[in-house]
């Protein structure tokens, strides 16, 4: 059976300890302030990353992995064992990073690395490298794998909700106009994904009803089918995440294992703190 290793970026949100037990390599964003540069999640996390920014008054950059860390990445993996790579990274319409990934590439000549562009990020990433881990862990081929990961991706949905668009204005990655409105009107907006990259869907008055609103839209989602997996992330806010949690299950079937865990600043820093995320994969058939 040929040894396949799965790699993947920070920006999947993948809990370490998840990874590790999948045999999940993560290569890091890196964050920047100034001429300070942190590798996301191993060097800093996101409570680090908003003190500074509350203390200092100005927004760090993330910028994508350098085309050399993946090659470490690869060059770990074929040490270990492996006779194939595959690397799934954050959707190409919302980073470099899948550039990067295959720029890499062209430095082993003769290995077979196949680089995935996810199309998406957070869990929706981390569902599809999980997805393909685990079917290589049952002896599928690479070709296997990937469309393991690409069918999850069609089952999965996203919604966040931001505590404010402060940070995301910061970030250029939605317009001036946007933001400006949700500081008047103390607008809690709701984002998704949509053309592969963060859109902003709804603004709603305040953080309750945002919460609520999020609540309804995963019901909506999940329709007839049986919600099979579950994340509920969040940004420095975990009473939140929590309480958003509570109502999700409340109103849903939740699967046994929920994964929780904390946005790393790859992320986090263009959406704010107080976002909580929750990310399902639904079944593939309706529930009679």
């Amino acid at each position: 059976m040929t040894h396949i290793a799965v790699i993947t970026d920070t920006d999947s949100s993948l809990p370490f300890d998840l990874a590790e037990q999948n045999r999940i390599a993560q290569v890091p964003i890196m964050i920047q302030f100034g001429e300070e540069s942190f590798q996301d999640g191993y060097e800093i996390d996101s409570r680090a990353v908003f003190e500074r920014i509350d203390r200092e008054k100005r927004l760090p950059k993330t910028a994508a992995p350098a085309p050399g860390q993946f090659a470490q990445a690869f060059e770990r993996a074929f040490a270990a064992g492996a006779e194939e790579i595959l690397c799934l990274t954050i959707s190409s319409a919302m980073s470099a990073t899948y550039t990067a990934a295959c720029q890499a590439v062209e430095l082993f000549p003769g290995r077979r690395i196949e680089v995935l562009d996810t199309r998406t990020l957070s869990m929706g990433q981390g569902y599809m490298a999980l997805a393909a881990a685990q079917a290589v862990a049952c002896g599928a081929t690479l070709e296997e794998a990937k469309a393991a990961a690409e069918e999850i991706r069609t089952r999965t949905f996203l919604f966040g909700s931001l505590a404010t668009l402060k940070y995301i204005a910061m970030s250029g990655r939605v317009s001036s106009l946007a933001a400006g409105m949700a500081g008047l009107l103390d607008i809690k907006p709701l984002l998704t994904l949509r053309n592969d990259k963060l859109e902003l869907l709804e603004r709603v008055r305040t953080q309750k009803k945002s919460w609520a609103r999020m609540v309804e839209l995963c019901q909506e989602q999940v329709g007839a089918k049986r919600l099979e997996k579950l994340s509920i992330l969040h940004v420095n806010d975990p009473a939140g995440a929590q309480e958003v949690e509570r109502m999700l299950c409340a109103v849903l079937p939740c699967p046994a294992e929920i994964t929780r865990g904390e946005i790393l600043p790859g992320l986090s820093i263009h959406t704010g703190a107080g976002t909580v995320v929750v990310v399902g994969v639904v079944s593939p058939a309706r529930i009679e």
